[in-house]
């Protein structure tokens, strides 16, 4: 798993030339995933889960680091964090295991 500090730095610049030549739909979508985790019925920090728990399973590296660090920045716990990605490991089964060890080598990194 690369550094911290590399993924933010990769994922701004790969947003930045995404949404200079982003058709409507496609800033239209963003706009949406980025406030659908903003505090509603559910608080911030349980969407953020659920994003960590979706991610997982569906075996998206990017997305993982992504919830993990917008959890934390949330005011997730470690604890929960690990909780939530039993979850996962529940619901995606085996082949989520070196996803996990991704997100938990990232909680080290990070907390």
């Amino acid at each position: 798993m690369e550094k911290a500090s590399d993924f933010e730095t990769r994922r701004a610049r790969g947003n930045a030339l995404l949404l200079k030549d982003a058709p409507l739909a496609i800033k239209r979508f963003l706009a949406l995933d980025h406030d659908a985790y903003d505090d509603g019925a559910l608080p911030k920090t349980t969407k953020e889960l659920l994003g960590v728990v979706a991610s997982t399973v569906l075996r998206c590296d990017d997305c993982i680091e992504y919830h993990v660090r917008e959890s934390l920045e949330a005011g997730t716990t470690r604890d929960e964090l690990i909780e939530a990605l039993g979850i996962a490991l529940v619901a995606g089964g085996s082949i989520t295991i070196p996803h996990l060890r991704s997100a938990m080598e990232l909680l080290e990194e990070l907390t």
